[in-house]
């Protein structure tokens, strides 16, 4: 070692000696040049093993540089342009368990002319944030790297959040991250199923009731917004809220304010609110069926979780880590054959992660001698969404349409009412109707 070149070193280790958050200087060979001691505890590393690594070999265990992987890379960007960038990577801190880290990366042109990437690395997520109930919030495609740095970035504001996406995508896991990285962390996590509350019992579970309010009522209850106070309210489903409805919940959000039913005493609330849907909002304003002046309120960061499909690279990490919790549910130590894998690959999961999920289940509880093969997995075809045709000012299907649209969604009720554009509980109905019909 030269002793201009151990000059460089000591200058750049200086310099990052300074940072609070890990920090590292990487040369134009993806090797370590440098790291500050915040970076080495973060890893667990000593110096003597760290300096002159590869920095794809220490924080995503990879032999290739991350950008050959399908992930944004700072390295490409300060060394092709000059220029700064800010990046999401899945990072595995010193323990091996995976971490979301925002990099800041930036160019380091020393006096001499040689030019380094800075990179200081913010922790978004740890390891043990990415468990969010019955599934895991994990992934490395760029498209869900890009949703946890929004979702993380929400969870900083006040502002309401509206969570978009299709059927099983986990709005509800992200709608706990907000809760969990807010500063309401610790308080209440208060979700509600809003296609599952009754209309005329919706106002009674939000709101809550005094005693007497109506036939049947023996005694005061509080609503969901006293429950969630000083916490998050998460409403899932909100498009499925009627009109009459979303005008209550409207001056709630406005005012802070509400009343419980049959209740004259004016209470506040002070809730975080979170709402999702795989409805299309915005659509609905124009034709009357959701109110503007609501959507405006509950959209003020909007946050779209892209389809499984979309992210599909992350597939083999969803499974195994499903698989891993279902094993310890059961006690079993099923595994997943390369065949097997491959399979999962090729499946495009009109269902998403909930769909995964309960793949696995079925093939962990089915398969011979804990070992699952592509045949255990007993993949069916995406459910076909367009809507059977049905004669002009016809407001119902026909029992023989929905026989056949329930045969070609495989009995999905949530993938029946989106082929046929109306909500669960109105395909409910319409089943009811065709039940009762039958009698």
């Amino acid at each position: 070692m030269t002793e201009t070149t151990s000059l460089a070193e000591r200058s750049l280790q200086s310099l990052i000696d300074m940072q609070d958050r890990p920090a590292v200087v990487i040369d134009r060979d993806y090797r370590i040049v440098a790291a500050n001691r915040a970076y080495r505890r973060a890893y667990a590393i000593t110096r003597e093993d760290l300096i002159g690594r590869h920095c794809f070999e220490v924080s995503h265990h990879r032999e290739s540089p991350c950008h050959l992987h399908g992930e944004d890379c700072p390295h490409q960007q300060v060394f092709g342009t000059g220029t700064a960038q800010r990046v999401v990577h899945t990072h595995f801190d010193g323990q091996g368990r995976p971490e979301y880290v925002g990099i800041q990366g930036h160019p380091v042109v020393l006096p001499d002319g040689a030019t380094y990437l800075g990179e200081s690395i913010q922790r978004l997520a740890p390891p043990e944030s990415a468990d969010c109930g019955a599934m895991p919030l994990i992934g490395r495609a760029p498209a869900w790297l890009q949703v946890i740095d929004q979702l993380t970035q929400a969870a900083q504001s006040h502002a309401a959040v509206l969570l978009t996406g299709e059927s099983g995508v986990g709005k509800e896991l992200a709608a706990r991250f907000v809760h969990d990285h807010s500063a309401r962390r610790g308080r209440a996590f208060v979700a509600v199923d809003c296609a599952a509350l009754p209309e005329n019992l919706f106002e009674s579970e939000l709101f809550g009731h005094e005693a007497g309010a109506f036939t049947g009522c023996a005694g005061r209850k509080p609503g969901l917004l006293e429950n969630a106070t000083g916490g998050t309210l998460f409403l899932d489903e909100i498009g499925e809220i009627p009109l009459a409805q979303q005008a209550k919940l409207l001056r709630v959000l406005e005012t802070g304010t509400f009343r419980r039913v049959g209740g004259r005493e004016t209470l506040h609330t002070d809730v975080r609110l979170v709402t999702a849907t795989n409805r299309p909002l915005r659509a609905w304003i124009g034709e009357g069926r959701f109110r503007a002046d609501l959507y405006y309120r509950i959209a003020c960061i909007p946050v779209a979780l892209p389809p499984l499909r979309e992210r599909a690279s992350d597939i083999p990490l969803l499974a195994d880590a499903l698989l891993m919790r279902i094993n310890s549910a059961n006690g079993t130590q099923a595994r997943l054959t390369d065949g097997a894998r491959a399979h999962l690959a090729r499946y495009d999961f009109p269902g998403n992660v909930r769909e995964l999920r309960n793949i696995l289940q079925r093939a962990a509880a089915l398969c011979h001698e804990q070992t699952i093969e592509a045949a255990d997995l007993a993949l069916e075809g995406p459910c076909e969404t367009v809507a059977p045709e049905r004669p002009a000012g016809r407001s119902s299907p026909e029992p023989a349409e929905l026989q056949a649209l329930a045969a070609r969604c495989g009995g999905r009720r949530r993938a029946m009412a989106e082929a046929l554009g109306v909500s669960e509980r109105t395909l409910y109905r319409y089943l009811k109707r065709t039940v009762d019909g039958a009698r």
